[in-house]
């Protein structure tokens, strides 16, 4: 099981979240008193769950929910007195943090702590997603720079550059970007700019 950090200024409830959690299959548990404290744990390590429950003896803790989800790849719940639990949703949903108001039922945490980790699942899906993109982009962009060098350079057309691009990796058994920043390097280019 990842970790999950529980961030509570009340010993009582910092212990029976962590039952519950004991119960849900959570072992790697880490406790937090305050914000200032939470902030430096998730400085350090990556927590899958973290479970914030406010008041806090230092700040409130929607602003902390807020952090952690601005700097993290963690799931927040954030819990709060009930009367005032919309008014704090309205500040922290547009970050993704799932709002429980108290006293909180242990059917209503399990289900909310499912959402969340499903959530975050999904959010790493699609991070890691974004990142291949991103990396194909570059590619496609230092590919279509080495095609203009050639162009430039040798007054290839630019399918004629696209080919010898691809010949030039099957016959070196290189990566088509690899063949690419070699091109540019050749003709004085710097591959990332």
């Amino acid at each position: 099981m990842e970790k999950t950090l529980i961030v509570s200024s009340s010993e009582k409830a910092m212990e029976s979240i962590a039952r519950f959690l004991h119960g849900c299959g959570y072992t790697d548990i880490t406790h937090a008193v305050s914000g200032s404290e939470a902030r430096r744990l998730t400085g350090t390590v990556e927590y899958a769950l973290i479970i914030v429950n406010t008041p806090l003896t230092d700040e409130f803790g929607h602003e902390l929910a807020v952090t952690l989800a601005e700097h993290t790849g963690s799931g927040i719940l954030l819990l709060c007195r009930a009367d005032i639990a919309d008014d704090v949703a309205d500040k922290v949903s547009d970050y993704g943090v799932c709002v429980i108001s108290r006293p909180v039922s242990r059917e209503l945490l399990h289900q909310s702590v499912r959402i969340v980790e499903a959530t975050r699942s999904r959010m790493l899906s699609l991070k890691r997603e974004n990142t291949r993109l991103m990396l194909r982009i570059e590619e496609m962009r230092i590919i279509g720079r080495a095609k203009l060098a050639l162009v430039q350079n040798l007054g290839l057309s630019e399918p004629e550059a696209h080919r010898r691009i691809e010949k030039q990796a099957m016959d070196t058994r290189c990566t088509r970007r690899e063949v690419a920043q070699d091109i540019l390097a050749q003709f004085g280019q710097d591959s990332h700019a």
